[in-house]
């Protein structure tokens, strides 16, 4: 039996081998750009923070200055990425002297949103407060307002 009758394999050109440095140059440009625009959350999962509801939130809402969001895990995430409750005071330390090295333009104090989930234990939430006060931030927390129609009917 023919299993090949017009031998097309035989008449084919062999693939160039003068192109295997572009190989190490792509490559190269991979880990440069994962180096350049990557982040340490690339795979991490996402930051899932369900906030407690409350009628009127949205009435109550104030502008803040500095956030932070508190997993019900208990970690905590700044703007640089999670921190322990000694870096947080040590970063909130370090942006409340920012804050009044550019006193003279401000006559308030800064405010920190506390993204928190329901489910956070209260004893941290008390040394994350006990913290930004005795960095001279005023503490506000992040909720959010109950759907208007809960059963989503007429």
């Amino acid at each position: 039996m023919i299993t090949r009758p017009l031998e097309l394999a035989s008449r084919l050109r062999s693939e160039p081998r003068n192109f295997d440095w572009l190989f190490f140059v792509n490559a190269g440009l991979l880990v440069l750009f994962f180096d350049l625009f990557g982040s340490r959350f690339v795979l991490a999962p996402g930051l899932n923070v369900v906030l407690p509801q409350m009628a009127g939130a949205r009435g109550a809402a104030t502008t803040t200055t500095h956030h932070i969001s508190v997993t019900r895990s208990g970690l905590i995430f700044v703007d640089a990425g999670p921190v322990s409750i000694d870096e947080l005071k040590k970063w909130l330390g370090d942006e409340g002297k920012a804050w009044q090295a550019q006193a003279s333009r401000r006559n308030h104090r800064p405010v920190l949103l506390v993204r928190a989930s329901a489910e956070v234990p209260g004893g941290l939430l008390a040394k994350i407060v006990s913290a930004a006060d005795s960095a001279g931030f005023s503490v506000t927390w992040a909720e959010e307002e109950p759907a208007a129609n809960p059963g989503g009917g007429r």
